[in-house]
């Protein structure tokens, strides 16, 4: 297999983090968003969307980084990661819509502001980021984890940017459970670690 990503993005990082929790051999090809290879015709035609990541498995191109994990799940016949269950399919993809929404609106966007110098406004997202912290914060009570008795693909699309959310000004300091969920998925067999960049509360 091989994964087209950015060391910088989240996205990328948690296709890259659950590869390398599967165990699944694979090959890292940078795209570089600084020179917008993204948006050049090699990396339109796997994705017309010009979005890192995508992974290319034998000729079988997957776009999305949430669609990347239950792909990978599904290959590798991981019902540990990716419950087949209906309500646990669907716990599992309640989180998948956060993190494609409030996760992706709120410290992503934060991030991005201190990171990549987005124009986003930070009075909109930094309480953003909070809401939506403070709703995982309330999900972790009692619990280790975020959808299932053990991990699952629900808790590496969360973790990248919650992570790296002080990266964008947003303190996880009130955030006691999310601390220590984030603990317990740098401590999985095989975790690799999302590159930090020395901004905003991280500087």
């Amino acid at each position: 297999m091989k994964l087209y990503y950015h060391p910088l993005s989240g996205h990328s990082h948690r296709a890259r983090l659950f590869l390398s929790l599967l165990g699944i051999e694979h090959e890292l090809a940078l795209v570089d968003l600084a020179k917008r290879e993204h948006k050049e015709a090699p990396f339109l035609e796997m994705n017309p969307f010009g979005q890192v990541p995508v992974l290319d498995d034998d000729g079988v191109i997957i776009c999305d980084s949430n669609a990347i994990l239950v792909y990978l799940a599904k290959k590798a016949g991981r019902s540990d990661w990716l419950p087949e269950d209906p309500e646990g399919a669907a716990a599992i993809q309640r989180w998948l819509s956060v993190a494609a929404g409030q996760i992706a609106y709120g410290p992503a966007q934060a991030r991005l502001i201190t990171v990549f110098n987005a124009p986003y406004r930070p009075e909109e997202v930094i309480p953003r980021a909070h809401a939506i912290l403070a709703l995982i914060e309330a999900a972790l009570e009692g619990r280790n984890w975020i959808a299932a008795p053990g991990p699952t693909i629900a808790d590496i699309a969360l973790y990248s940017y919650v992570a790296r959310a002080p990266e964008g000004d947003v303190d996880l300091q009130d955030y006691s459970r999310v601390r220590a969920w984030l603990k317990r998925i740098e401590a999985l067999p095989g975790f690799v670690d999302f590159q930090k960049t020395p901004v905003g509360l991280a500087a």
